[in-house]
């Protein structure tokens, strides 16, 4: 007949249920987060759909501008690659960059070479800092947008006086050409330039904000008669849309690292992610201060801690530590019976002589100085006998 040992384990493993019943919240958190996250892309994909296209009637779209002008004997054609919007312009034509960061640096500097001698009109619709510097050599991008998006003229170019009133307020510009009309200023800068080329017949025009030629902007504040006049100076209206399907973007001299193409400002929201994670981890983590006892929440009995204490301590060799536990223990409990206080026990000066006294002599004073207050013993070996001495020792004290 064969029995079979059952070791009982000093912690509770946590079951399936614990663990779900732990992990439960992060879960559904996770889950809200994921579905909120899908819920934005499906919104924020229909709302941009047919953005700045004159043929779209959506918000976002500009087909009630292209209408006004089409009234006024403009008209307009939407194009999709550089070849045919560089081949396009000309001194009776206007050509609207509608996303020129979109661009590549190779492409950006065909188009400039394209129209800047043309004599045309060229419309940069919310050009930043990686493409107006090489559409518009001279006109800086400055990293912070405007805060107001309705924003006064303050400039003496014709159109804008007329106009009034616009929602310019976006990317901000400044300029080295001294002929250059700065309009729309936020902060003392232009959300609006006129800069004109050379000759004196053409010019190009950096936009700061799309709104003056959005549906659901055009006919609030001066937007309609603003983008009439910027559009509508001359007959034909060349509207470029470029798109990534584009032969002319694939250049390896291109292409971008992975930094390039994280939108504009992760670096400051990594960085406030990073301060929010602080505040909320020195939110949840542990007070500093005096420890506080609790009630366990569940019973465990004496031995079962000491034979845990005494498994970590063989796990990691620590033999000093273990005999420091049980010479202060054994030290703590001689003291009441031998006339100590207890806050004097592990001071040899006032235990060793009141020990001596207590057993009349008995024993060699040097021996008791190294069993309660020596070096940490060698092996394992001496460990036990160590333990097996200070237990004989307590009991030699208790004796009456």
């Amino acid at each position: 007949m064969t029995t079979e040992a059952t070791l009982t384990s000093t912690s509770a493993s946590p079951t399936a249920r614990q663990v779900w019943t732990r992990a439960r919240g992060i879960a559904l958190a996770l889950v809200v987060l994921l579905a909120g996250a899908v819920a934005i892309a499906v919104i924020r994909s229909d709302a941009r759909h047919g953005e700045l296209d004159p043929r779209s009637a959506d918000p976002g779209g500009s087909r009630a501008i292209a209408e006004l002008l089409a009234d006024r004997g403009v008209d307009t054609r939407v194009v999709t690659t550089l070849d045919e919007a560089a081949t396009a312009a000309g001194p009776d034509t206007t050509l609207l960059v509608a996303t020129p960061d979109l661009l590549t640096p190779t492409q950006q500097t065909r188009l400039h070479n394209a129209f800047a001698d043309s004599r045309g009109r060229t419309v940069l619709v919310a050009s930043g800092s990686a493409s107006i510097e090489r559409l518009a050599p001279g006109v800086t991008a400055d990293p912070a947008t405007s805060l107001d998006s309705t924003l006064s003229p303050d400039c003496a170019l014709p159109a804008a006086q007329r106009a009034g009133t616009a929602d310019t307020g976006g990317v901000r510009y400044t300029t080295t050409h001294l002929g250059a009309d700065a309009c729309y200023p936020s902060e003392r800068l232009a959300t609006l330039l006129r800069i004109p080329d050379g000759t004196g017949d053409g010019d190009t025009i950096a936009l700061g904000a799309p709104d003056i030629l959005l549906n659901d902007h055009l006919d609030e504040q001066g937007n309609a008669s603003l983008a009439l006049q910027l559009l509508g100076s001359r007959p034909h209206l060349v509207w470029y849309l470029p798109s990534l399907s584009d032969a002319s973007a694939t250049n390896p001299d291109d292409e971008r690292s992975f930094f390039d193409l994280l939108p504009s400002g992760w670096l400051w929201g990594t960085l406030q992610l990073f301060i929010a994670a602080a505040l909320a981890a020195l939110w949840r983590a542990r007070r500093l201060g005096p420890l506080v006892p609790e009630k366990l929440p569940v019973a465990i009995r004496a031995s079962e801690t000491a034979e845990g204490r005494a498994r970590l301590y063989r796990k990691t060799d620590a033999r000093d530590r273990a005999a420091d536990a049980l010479r202060s223990t054994t030290r703590t409990r001689l003291a009441p019976l031998i006339g100590v206080p207890v806050t004097q026990a592990h001071t040899p000066e006032a235990l060793l002589p009141a020990l001596s006294a207590h057993l009349h002599g008995d024993g060699n004073g040097q021996d008791q100085q190294s069993l309660l207050f020596g070096p940490p013993p060698s092996d394992d070996a001496a460990l036990i006998a160590l333990a097996d001495r200070l237990d004989a020792l307590e009991r030699e004290v208790r004796r009456p």
